[in-house]
């Protein structure tokens, strides 16, 4: 990095949503650090965001070796550090732009429910079923909402303030989270939304990975083809992919099938020959309910009736969720 450094103000949303402003922006360069101060202007505590071009103001990246004063801020002179060489940076032309966070969005897709849903193997499944998926059994879901992506690193980021993730990129699903972490995220993501988000249930994850009232009996979420809509052992590289980059299903959500196994509320047991409304599966047990499959699975585990289970401490590099609203 080089001492010239320019600064762009980002006024997206500071002065239509929240009355905000930043000001009296001054920087100075100090080795590997960036050292900033600002005087922020605001009728209610906010996060303050700051992004790094190494291309002229082509693209961005999100700075997120910071300290000092960003987050949940009020009006005053503020102090903020930011320790480049840990985002990567060294060498390099470097533009700068400060602004207000966004408020945590998750985009969801609306969901149908359904009177008579038919859960577990059915006969599109063939003989590729586990045992575990079987019996099949008629379920009565309500209308519900639910991503239509997986949780990605910024979101996450954006309530924690870490990521665990193994692989990182603002638009990668977040990673190597456990089901308790999750119930932490959701509950500080409703604390600060207002919302009453939640980890779907494995029924409502299993009809929306059919495709609803929508359903055209695929093997996997939206196809019969693998590799339209889901990244798994023969083509993933690896590695997780930018969410929403397969084909969506017939509801327009994406990765149900593979890129990370996504946690859901339920206790995993054992399917009922009884119709069930609403379900929310067993009362107690060891293993919280993981679907779809992910990057490092062969295609059989990507199917949209596939099972597993882990502990609800566990946490790995292809585990991931995405979150539901009633």
């Amino acid at each position: 990095m080089k001492k010239a450094v320019t600064f762009f103000l980002l006024l997206a949303v500071c002065t239509t949503l929240y009355a905000q402003q930043i000001n009296d922006l001054q920087t100075r360069f100090t080795g590997h650090n960036v050292e900033i101060t600002y005087t922020l202007s605001t009728d209610k505590p906010v996060d303050i965001e700051l992004q790094y071009s190494t291309n002229n103001g082509e693209t961005y990246q999100i700075c997120h070796a910071l300290n000092g004063d960003w987050q949940s801020q009020t009006s005053g002179n503020k102090h903020l550090f930011w320790e480049c060489a840990e985002d990567g940076i060294f060498v390099a032309d470097v533009v700068l732009k400060i602004g207000i966070k966004k408020p945590a969005e998750i985009e969801m897709v609306f969901v149908k429910g359904h009177s008579n849903f038919k859960m577990g193997c059915v006969i599109e499944q063939g003989d590729a079923c586990n045992p575990d998926e079987t019996p099949y059994f008629y379920v009565k879901l309500n209308d519900f909402h639910i991503g239509k992506y997986e949780v990605t690193q910024a979101q996450w980021i954006e309530i924690m303030h870490n990521n665990p993730s193994v692989f990182k990129g603002d638009n990668l699903p977040v990673e190597n989270v456990s089901w308790e972490d999750v119930q932490d995220f959701i509950r500080r993501l409703n604390a600060k939304t207002g919302k009453n988000y939640r980890l779907p249930t494995e029924a409502e994850w299993e009809y929306a990975a059919e495709g609803g009232i929508l359903r055209k009996g695929y093997k996997y979420s939206g196809s019969n083809q693998i590799d339209e809509v889901a990244w798994y052992s023969e083509n993933s590289d690896g590695k997780t992919h930018p969410v929403g980059s397969k084909q969506p299903n017939e509801l327009g959500i994406y990765d149900l099938s593979g890129n990370v196994w996504e946690w859901c509320s339920d206790w995993y047991g054992k399917y009922s020959h009884t119709k069930k409304t609403n379900p929310t599966g067993p009362s107690m047990g060891s293993g919280r309910v993981s679907r779809g499959g992910g990057w490092y699975l062969g295609e059989e585990y990507c199917r949209a009736t596939s099972r597993n289970s882990d502990f609800p401490q566990s946490k790995y590099g292809n585990l991931g969720f995405r979150l539901v609203l009633p």
